[in-house]
């Protein structure tokens, strides 16, 4: 019983203290492990890093082989490029120094003949000298001959030594003037026969390519009626008819033996042709009384107004302008009606314009504004009769106040020379104006003013001296001057001519052209006995 107890007590004993042995037994197991496995990874450690290091050591080996190599290929390449560099700096200084020993010798050589020269110059100097010591001495002897020899002459001739010499400048002097008007004369006629024919050409070439109507249009303000007894009619009663007629168109009524036809005298031709209108349409209608007469009066100008600004744009479309102003397209219009010599303005605008434009394209100008300026050349004869001032300068206004281009107002300000040429384009403008104005049949004058032009032509070149007789010969457009050759020598005749040409310009109106020709004759005459 007891030894079961103490084998009980034994046992618990046991149980007790078998874990704490077990725990320890482990834990000292445990310890050896960890150390076994930590000397285990310790090793594994130091031959890693025994293997790190001989890599690294290998690699090392390596790259400091390679770093040796190029360092040494750079070397080499350093040391070719300098001796490269050394030996053509050293080629450069033998060439500089080739090229000094080359200036040395040239220098040398220059020098020598530098002396050589100062030493010929030296002896020249030397002879120069001498020279002119001989020179002057002649100089002082030819001086004393030559005033022994004028003292001389001058007791032979009379005259003093001023004297001669003005007598010398003077017979200088006629011999130069006359030289320089032969020789004026020579250059004036040669400029003269190219001109001409070239001017001859051209014009003929744009007077064949227009072929205008060469018959002057003569305005004639008559109504036809479909008989005489409608003259009573349009008298009316106690004449309160024709008297309203004129009232409401400013025109003159003429009704007189002349058979169904009546007269329209006015001074505006445009308020002509309205009165023309209404009264044909007054006359076709048959009722004419003073209310009537207001109401187609009215309709009359609406038509004329119309046919004014038609007649304006189909002028400016026939000869290829565009872009004028409304107001100026009425004036064109306005020249249908209105004359000068005869000759109906707006035709001669238009041939005018076809004249310079074709003129402008043979020379290689601008025949547009050519064209433009011909056109409105004359429009300010359509305002003479309202406004004060000559057709040039009314033109000049207008074209400025519709801003039309500087070269167009030049051509209407100098075509009668009133101003002067500031282009090549003005002058054509001019040149056909006077080749539609004076070609045959264009114009034509009264009787009265025919014969004070001639008046006049004869009076102004009479009143020059030397002047012996002047005659006015083809209608007019030539004057021949017979000049007394005692006092108008040749050189005079030239400026002569100019002279009464600018005066009839500026003197006289004329149309076209006139031409002054100077005559000199010299006769010489003896008597035998």
């Amino acid at each position: 019983m007891d030894a079961i107890v103490y084998l009980a007590i034994a046992l618990g004993v046991v149980a007790v203290a078998a874990p704490a042995v077990f725990y320890r037994i482990g834990r000292k197991s445990g310890r050896e492990t960890e150390d076994i496995a930590r000397r285990a990874a310790g090793e594994a450690a130091d031959q890693v890093a025994k293997r790190i290091t001989a890599d690294a050591e290998r690699d090392a080996d390596g790259l400091r082989k390679q770093a040796v190599l190029a360092g040494k290929e750079e070397a080499m390449k350093a040391r070719e490029a300098w001796e490269t560099e050394a030996r053509r700096r050293r080629e450069e200084v033998a060439s500089e120094e080739k090229r000094v020993q080359e200036r040395e010798v040239t220098l040398d050589r220059k020098l020598e003949i530098v002396e050589t020269r100062d030493k010929e110059l030296g002896r020249r100097a030397s002879e120069i000298g001498r020279k002119e010591k001989t020179v002057d001495e002649r100089q002082q002897e030819l001086d004393k001959m030559v005033g022994e020899e004028r003292r001389r002459l001058e007791q032979l001739a009379g005259l003093s030594a001023q004297e001669a010499k003005a007598e010398l400048i003077r017979r200088m002097e006629e011999e130069a003037q006359a030289d320089a008007a032969n020789r004026l004369r020579e250059i004036r006629d040669t400029a003269k026969r190219t001109a001409d024919r070239e001017a001859k050409k051209i014009v003929a070439l744009a007077v064949q390519r227009i072929a205008a109507d060469h018959t002057a249009e003569i305005t004639v303000s008559a109504v036809a009626l479909p008989k005489d007894e409608m003259k009573g009619r349009i008298i009316g009663r106690e004449g309160r008819n024709i008297r309203a007629f004129e009232l409401a168109t400013g025109v003159d009524v003429i009704i007189d033996d002349t058979p169904d036809t009546v007269v329209v005298s006015c001074f505006d031709p445009v308020r002509r042709e309205v009165a023309r209108v209404a009264l044909e349409k007054l006359v076709a209608d048959g009722r004419i009384h003073p209310g009537r007469i207001e109401e187609v009066v009215e309709k009359a100008k609406k038509e004329v107004d119309a046919g004014i600004v038609e007649t304006g744009e189909q002028a400016a479309y026939e000869v290829n302008v565009h872009g004028l102003h409304p107001e100026i397209i009425k004036l064109i219009g306005r020249m249908k009606w209105r004359t000068s010599y005869g000759q109906n303005i707006l035709k001669h605008s238009k041939e005018v314009a076809w004249l310079a434009g074709i003129m402008a394209e043979e020379l290689g100008l601008d025949a547009v504004m050519a064209r433009r300026g011909a056109l409105l050349h004359d429009m300010g004869k359509v305002l003479t009769h309202e406004h004060e001032g000559t057709h040039v300068q009314l033109g000049v206004e207008v074209a400025t106040k519709y801003g039309e281009h500087p070269l167009v107002i030049n051509c209407i300000a100098a075509h009668h020379d009133d101003v002067p040429h500031e282009s090549e384009i003005s002058v054509l403008v001019q040149a056909a104006d006077a080749i539609s104005g004076s070609r045959p049949g264009a114009r034509r004058e009264a009787f009265e003013t025919y014969v004070k032009r001639l008046e006049g032509l004869e009076k102004i070149a009479s009143s020059y001296r030397g002047v012996d007789r002047v005659f006015a010969i083809q209608a007019g457009r030539e004057i021949r001057v017979i000049v007394n050759p005692e006092e108008v020598d040749d050189a005079r005749m030239q400026s002569l001519t100019e002279e009464i040409a600018r005066r009839v310009e500026t003197e006289l109106q004329y149309p076209g052209q006139i031409k002054v020709v100077a005559i000199r004759e010299k006769r010489a005459m003896d008597v035998a006995r």
